[in-house]
């Protein structure tokens, strides 16, 4: 029988998508203690991911670049957790810092991943099984192999627009685009140069959108400009009035309401992506080096495009080959493919995401092998 755990902590410090992917964590966890204090330690600038989630009681936050990066406020910041009392901390994050906080937290029992050395002070350690499973089903097994779950709830990912960017955001619709117009958004950045598809690509979609009359909103946060602003210089028709660019402007809370306004999302494997599964929207992905198991977007509406490269996935940021091998995980997938499935998936769905009836437990994304029979994630 499974332990009645009342106080509940789950920790998750890293980045936009990798937090997005606790989610369906925090929804099986109030099933399975309906009574329990679920709180989620994430950071603070993320805050609008999951301040509202309707699985949760708390979300402490924590500032890890600014007031609490170092030694001294770091340890107030335990102490902090300490005096919460937690019966069980879930660490869901395996770094120094994520590990440090569980593992000195206090709490009755300690679980999840850890970075050695911390993890003497874990009650049960597993490993995190990103690389052959999907990243949401390794939670699951900390779940049913550390805590006693014995109902898995999965309702895919879950974010709660924060109060009036929802508003904000149907306001920036209104003054950008014309009623009715359909619009595909586009996010070409991404954390690792390994995960980008080529501007010249991103540029000829556009371009081939806008001339049937959709239009294009480029996404992304301030590290992407640079990135949009090379891909809009490949555009013929950069300075359509179909064109709007929205990147390294918009708080997460508003680029998920524009999202849920947009016809299709064509995006790298990047934190944007996964919100915009959040948000119930079609999408169309290019994978590089992540591992497709591990990271595919969660619905199964969703197609991604990759190429059968010997070196896939390699999870290296920057690729060590040279002339034509640079890259080839992403040069060789072509516009005309992935337009194929942009059309495919305009024409099914066509419309914004308001239209369509939510997902009903199916989550394994269509995965296009070039080279190979298309296969199932």
């Amino acid at each position: 029988m499974a332990a009645n755990y009342k106080n509940i902590l789950v920790i998750n410090l890293m980045h936009i998508g990798d937090l997005m992917l606790v989610t369906p964590v925090l929804r099986t966890l109030r099933t399975n203690y309906p009574s329990a204090r679920l709180t989620l330690l994430a950071d603070k600038k993320l805050r609008d991911l999951v301040e509202y989630n309707p699985h949760i009681d708390e979300c402490m936050l924590i500032d890890k670049k600014g007031a609490d990066d170092h030694f001294g406020s770091f340890f107030r910041f335990i102490l902090g957790v300490r005096r919460k009392k937690f019966d069980l901390v879930i660490n869901l994050h395996r770094n120094e810092r994520a590990s440090a906080i569980a593992a000195f937290s206090g709490a009755k029992r300690i679980v999840g991943y850890a970075k050695p050395g911390f993890s003497l002070f874990f009650d049960e350690v597993l490993p995190n099984k990103k690389a052959i499973m999907h990243q949401i089903h390794s939670h699951f097994e900390v779940l049913t192999k550390a805590c006693g779950v014995t109902r898995i709830d999965d309702g895919g990912l879950e974010m709660e627009i924060p109060p009036g960017m929802d508003e904000e955001a149907g306001h920036l619709w209104r003054e950008n685009f014309r009623e009715g117009q359909k619009v595909v958004a586009f996010n070409i950045g991404a954390s690792w140069t390994t995960k980008r598809w080529l501007d010249e690509y991103f540029a000829e979609c556009a371009d081939r959108l806008i001339e049937r009359g959709y239009g294009v909103a480029f996404f992304g946060g301030p590290m992407d400009e640079e990135m949009v602003r090379d891909c809009l210089a490949k555009m013929h028709y950069k300075s359509d009035e179909a064109v709007r660019v929205f990147t390294g402007k918009l708080s997460l809370g508003v680029l998920a309401g524009m999202l849920r306004r947009s016809a299709l999302f064509l995006t790298t494997d990047s934190g944007p992506m996964h919100v915009g599964v959040a948000m119930n929207m079609p999408i169309v992905t290019m994978f590089g080096s992540s591992p497709v198991p591990g990271f595919y977007p969660y619905d199964a509406k969703d197609v991604l495009v990759k190429t059968p490269e010997p070196c896939h996935p390699c999870g290296i940021h920057i690729c060590p080959k040279k002339g034509d091998d640079y890259m080839a995980c992403m040069k060789k997938i072509p516009v005309d493919v992935v337009m194929r499935y942009v059309d495919e998936l305009l024409e099914e769905y066509g419309d914004c995401v308001s239209a369509w009836p939510p997902h009903e437990g199916q989550y394994e994304c269509r995965v296009i092998d070039l080279g190979k029979e298309e296969l199932r994630a």
